[in-house]
């Protein structure tokens, strides 16, 4: 079981003496006063992301397409800081459209971005349609823009700032198991994005780097696989990577948060592996 790095002593002082809750682990508040926007917070990585955050100090706006979990996700994380949430449909141009203003007009303060948002279903490049295409475009697009959007608030505050886009280990190698290509040209989209971005971007002292998780247990799987063979799918994955095991949630948020920090700030345009070592060669 991964760990969470942030969790550890609390540095803030009281008249000389460290303030410790025995109860629970803390966390170093190193994003104390920095807002994060996760477009695709309400599950998996995005919202362990999010809660990781937050309980280091921050707050977090949520966005997401389900109103259940945008609300579920925001009254947990609001037992330790701010939270704020955003329901949103982001194949709908003018709900992303929406979601821009109400993040200029409410949230221009933000200083990190997460893009989370995403979905997985397998299909042979012969049985592609129009639609199916369109739909991984348009996340694309959605991301697009939102980014814009919080970069333009980040640009206008001065203050420097980082994103984190969720690439994919699809969009360096394929799967026979898995056919992903038009998953795959997307989610190559977001590793060329962050590149540029990463160059046009720099001299605001904005950060932009990517994470490319290989088969990690998230809710992403539940479009295509019975939830009563959820467990028993994933696990048939262990053997790809090298270190015997599909990851978590957890093992891509600790990589998500630390390029988020200050402890990576001279990191930019970079994409991570982060896959249990599937790129390393073939397993």
């Amino acid at each position: 079981m991964s760990m969470n790095w942030l969790e550890g002593v609390d540095h803030r002082m009281d008249m000389g003496h460290q303030m410790e809750d025995p109860g629970r682990p803390n966390a170093t508040p190193v994003f104390t006063g920095q807002k994060l926007v996760v477009v695709g917070g309400s599950s998996g990585m995005g919202r362990q992301t999010a809660e990781d955050v937050v309980a280091a100090g921050g707050s977090a706006v949520i966005i997401g397409d389900d109103p259940g979990k945008v609300e579920d996700t925001v009254q947990t994380l609001a037992k330790d800081g701010p939270a704020y949430g955003i329901t949103a449909d982001l194949a709908d141009r003018e709900q992303v459209e929406r979601v821009r203003q109400q993040l200029a007009d409410e949230h221009a303060d933000a200083t990190l971005l997460v893009n989370a948002a995403g979905f997985f279903i397998p299909k042979p490049f012969l049985e592609h349609n129009g639609a199916d295409y369109d739909a991984y475009l348009e996340l694309d697009r959605a991301i697009f823009f939102l980014t814009q959007t919080v970069a333009r608030g980040m640009v206008a505050q001065g203050k420097g700032g980082s994103i984190v886009n969720v690439g994919s280990m699809w969009a360096h190698k394929a799967i026979a198991a898995t056919p992903s290509s038009a998953y795959s040209v997307a989610k190559a989209g977001l590793h060329a994005l962050t590149h540029n971005l990463a160059i046009e971007l720099g001299p605001h002292r904005i950060r932009v780097n990517a994470v490319a998780p290989a088969v990690v247990a998230t809710p992403i799987y539940e479009r295509f696989v019975p939830a009563d063979k959820l467990e028993e799918t994933l696990h048939s994955f262990d053997g790809l990577h090298p270190l015997g095991r599909t990851g978590t949630a957890r093992d891509l948020a600790n990589t998500i948060t630390f390029l988020l920090s200050p402890a990576t700030s001279w990191v930019t345009g970079a994409i991570w592996d982060v896959d249990g070592g599937v790129m390393a060669g073939r397993n």
